[in-house]
């Protein structure tokens, strides 16, 4: 369903992604994963028509994204992002039932579909009465997970949805998130840092560094098969953080 052909970007004289083609599989879990500046973000909000390429399309079930229907799209894409980003002045009900009522869902549809998401992801209905300002990190991107899917979009982009989250409650999150893929089956891309994460929820790996894809396939595919010394480099680079971490 989405489909992107030899897109680039740069800002300025920043080359932020050079020519790159990307087709995530339906009901997969795709992961970018690679350092800081690689272009991993800058890949997810070209697909969501956050910022358009310089050179190339984004095709969204065969028709390129375009200035008259990136709205349309995003109403079938589901977008979160660290932290949540949840309107601060709206309480996390408000922000859950946002689009809908833009859309003027039936009342009666929204709330049917309020009680399944939070069923979903396990908050309560009082938690849905609060400001994001009283919410946990972990709360508020539970109510961004939910304002994603309220819509029941075919694709569900994230974008370091548990980075800033504390490592115990980011191990839970990681493990719900998991089921809740699993039992959408949607069609999933998840950008991280970490290496565990991207195994631990990754169908396809896509490493990333300097605007270009290094190599895509699994977890084996990294550690058995790196295409070039970058790819060992990192994954080494990550063993020893995880190291550090648990020391």
């Amino acid at each position: 369903m989405l489909l992107l052909d030899n897109v680039s970007k740069s800002f300025g004289a920043k080359h932020a992604l050079a020519p790159t083609s990307l087709a995530p599989q339906p009901g997969k879990t795709t992961v970018l994963i690679g350092p800081s500046g690689c272009g991993k973000s800058t890949l997810l909000r070209l697909m969501i028509g956050l910022i358009t390429p310089d050179t190339g399309s984004v095709k969204v079930d065969g028709a390129p994204l375009t200035a008259i229907n990136v709205d349309e799209v995003r109403h079938r894409v589901g977008y979160v992002i660290q932290d949540g980003g949840l309107f601060p002045h709206l309480t996390a009900y408000g922000n859950v039932t946002l689009l809908p009522r833009y859309l003027r869902k039936e009342s009666g549809w929204i709330e049917q579909r309020v009680n399944e998401l939070a069923a979903l992801v396990s908050i309560s209905r009082d938690t849905l009465s609060r400001y994001p300002s009283g919410l946990s990190g972990g709360e508020r991107q539970r109510v961004a997970l939910m304002r994603a899917l309220m819509l029941d979009p075919q694709l569900l982009l994230l974008d370091e949805p548990l980075a800033a989250l504390d490592p115990i409650i980011r191990r839970g999150l990681q493990t719900e998130l998991k089921e809740i893929f699993a039992r959408l089956k949607k069609t999933v891309v998840l950008v991280t840092h970490d290496l565990h994460e991207a195994a631990w929820f990754g169908d396809e790996i896509v490493l990333m560094r300097e605007g270009h894809m290094v190599q895509r396939g699994t977890l084996d595919d990294l550690l058995s098969r790196p295409g070039e010394p970058f790819v060992t480099e990192f994954v080494h680079a990550q063993r020893a953080d995880a190291r550090l971490a648990a020391a």
